[in-house]
């Protein structure tokens, strides 16, 4: 097996994480945030410029080896914001061919979902709940499928518009989580579900004018979390209905949420189904499962040589990528 390099940057996060033989050597990132407003595409891309190097000094010192150890650079192709995944690409593509390596191009959702073989899933209904990304995803006939996803908003960006109304700066989801474990006063919200689709758009004008009448922050959050993540358990049991899949596997940032995972563990249970959850560091954007994907890949000769055929692609979706690793 080999020792591979993963970088991510599709969004406010820019880490590296160093895998070899199916272990996370290493797993460092340094995120964008602020105190209030939301986050500006190039303002991030530039955070990443700034801080690539140290993420990646870091990254090979954490998993106690040198650059020159490193057999392939796999970095996040898409999707995501353009400015910064642009220069994810380019850092890859400048340390590959330093190396002299070949060049990984993984799909960002796919290697949320691999990466939960980690903690023994071997084929489940993934919910990837994330800022930009809300899918439940599957695989069948050759190709993750996406079963249901969000009509309007990824649910993370809605979480964090919600935080942006009430001047919590960004990230938001942590801060929303916080106020809600203060409430258990709930106010019922737009529940919107279509089959194994969902809409945020309707809840999100409803609570900002909540929030305008006076409506006690904590209430809403408490409120916001409840039915949110109420549609989102019920779009997963649909699609392991259809299925006939008996796993559970959550990933994306907004999965770190504790009454997330506590409503998916409630919903498998009731199935007679297992849940699969790792660990927070690899359900939030990081390099460690674009690496773990990348090893995988790199194995089965999944990779490329000439560089300038490699491009980012920011609208690539989970159901344009062939699995030809399995």
């Amino acid at each position: 097996m080999a020792t591979i390099l993963g970088i991510e940057s599709t969004a406010h996060t820019f880490g590296v994480g160093v895998v070899k033989n199916g272990k996370v050597l290493s797993n460092v990132r340094d995120s964008f945030t602020t105190k209030k407003g939301g986050l500006i595409p190039i303002e991030v891309a530039k955070h990443h410029h700034e801080v690539c190097d140290s993420v990646l000094d870091n990254a090979l010192k954490e998993a106690g080896i040198s650059l020159e150890e490193i057999e392939g650079v796999a970095f996040s192709q898409g999707p995501g914001l353009a400015p910064c995944l642009k220069e994810g690409m380019k850092f890859a593509k400048k340390l590959a061919g330093k190396l002299k390596v070949p060049l990984i191009s993984v799909n960002h959702c796919v290697a949320h979902l691999e990466i939960g073989k980690i903690v023994g899933a071997q084929d489940p209904v993934m919910l990837y709940a994330s800022g930009a990304n809300t899918q439940v995803i599957a695989y069948a006939a050759g190709k993750y499928r996406v079963f249901g996803e969000t009509l309007d908003l990824g649910v993370g960006n809605f979480i964090d518009t919600f935080a942006r109304f009430a001047r919590l700066g960004f990230p938001g989801g942590p801060k929303i989580a916080e106020l809600a474990e203060k409430s258990k006063n709930y106010i019922e919200l737009p529940y919107s579900i279509k089959g194994m689709d969902i809409s945020f758009s309707g809840m999100q004008t409803k609570l900002r004018q909540l929030l305008d009448k006076g409506e006690k922050l904590e209430d809403l959050s408490f409120s916001l979390q409840e039915t949110t993540f109420a549609m989102l358990v019920e779009a997963v049991e649909r699609a392991m209905a259809h299925t006939e899949k008996k796993e559970l596997l959550i990933g994306g940032g907004v999965s770190c949420n504790t009454r997330l995972k506590e409503m998916c563990e409630i919903m498998c249970r009731e199935r007679g189904a297992k849940f699969f959850c790792p660990e927070n560091s690899l359900l939030v954007d990081n390099g460690a499962m674009i690496a773990y994907l990348g090893e995988i890949m790199f194995e089965k000769k999944i990779f490329e040589k000439d560089f300038e055929k490699v491009d980012f692609l920011p609208r690539q979706r989970t159901d344009d990528v062939e699995v030809r690793w399995k």
